[in-house]
């Protein structure tokens, strides 16, 4: 517990890197006076070739940039609403206490769960009393650290196989009071380590030493992985992340029974199409189709 704890404080001090536009300057050269007085003085008018702006990679830590999509959605006005919406929703529930582990999953891979566990962990840092850390439990197919830009080669599976403190595997990003844990090299016994005694210490731990710390839990799918289940288990909540047109609805209902319904607090579409008629009515609808389209998870 002295070693978790001493993990925690260090990833409460994070330093914010900040950003901007490049913007291309124009060089002008001085016009030239005729040899004669008696010519008239001529000016070429020169229209600027249009350049494109870049984002810089405003998001970036020591070990590389933040992902393009990441960036994106975190500076995109109308994904940010999205999710701190869902952030409404788990910080005031109907009935009973805020959930303070959280597991994000989906019934088969590539339906995003990457991808919205990362925002929601964001959503939550932004937050003026809140504070999140990030986990990548998907032993096998990991993605929450590349999204961030970080090394793959320490993490979590590190830590359960005893070859790694804790403290030496958090990880600060570029944004305040957010920290994340990696995967590590994907190990060959994922389910034994994510089933065992060690990963559940781990998740109460870090859940009882701050208040105000929320632990969101990337995890493997169900019909991928047998230890989302048993993950289920130890949190208190679950966000189900479903994919348009990709899971069926028979394979959600297992999920849903496997994990159980009453922790699950929100299931959020991915890929959502919407017709003409909604278009019209959301004018922000081009962000969200670019959120949608993400594929990470």
């Amino acid at each position: 517990m002295g070693k978790i704890h001493k993990a925690l404080t260090k990833a409460g001090a994070e330093n914010t890197t900040t950003s901007g536009i490049n913007a291309e300057k124009q060089s002008q050269q001085p016009a030239q006076r005729p040899a004669k007085q008696d010519v008239k003085k001529r000016t070429t008018r020169q229209t600027p070739s249009p350049t494109k702006p870049t984002i810089k990679p405003i998001l970036e830590q020591e070990e590389g940039p933040w992902d393009e999509r990441l960036q994106a959605a975190t500076l995109s006005p109308g994904i940010g609403e999205s999710f701190r919406r869902l952030r409404a929703q788990i910080l005031h529930p109907s009935k009973g206490d805020p959930p303070r582990t959280i597991m994000v999953t989906s019934s088969i891979p590539s339906e995003g769960k990457s991808f919205v566990c990362a925002n929601l962990g964001i959503a939550f840092a932004q937050g003026l009393e809140q504070h999140a850390l990030l986990i990548d439990c998907d032993l096998r197919r990991p993605a929450l650290g590349q999204l961030f830009g970080f090394r793959n080669d320490r993490g979590l599976s590190n830590y359960l196989q005893g070859e790694a403190d804790l403290f030496e595997l958090i990880k600060k990003t570029s944004i305040e009071k957010l920290s994340a844990i990696p995967c590590g090299p994907p190990p060959v016994n994922p389910s034994e380590l994510l089933g065992s005694q060690k990963m559940g210490s781990l998740i109460d731990e870090v859940a009882q030493r701050y208040p105000d710390r929320y632990i969101f839990f990337d995890s493997p799918p169900l019909h991928a992985a047998s230890e989302t289940s048993v993950l289920a288990k130890h949190v208190d909540g679950i966000v189900i992340v479903v994919r348009w047109g990709k899971s069926s609805r028979e394979q959600v209902r297992q999920l849903v029974q496997s994990v159980g319904k009453e922790k699950i607090i929100s299931i959020v579409f991915n890929a959502f199409e919407t017709n003409t008629l909604e278009k019209k009515l959301l004018s922000y609808s081009k962000t969200y189709d670019y959120y949608y389209s993400s594929n990470y998870g």
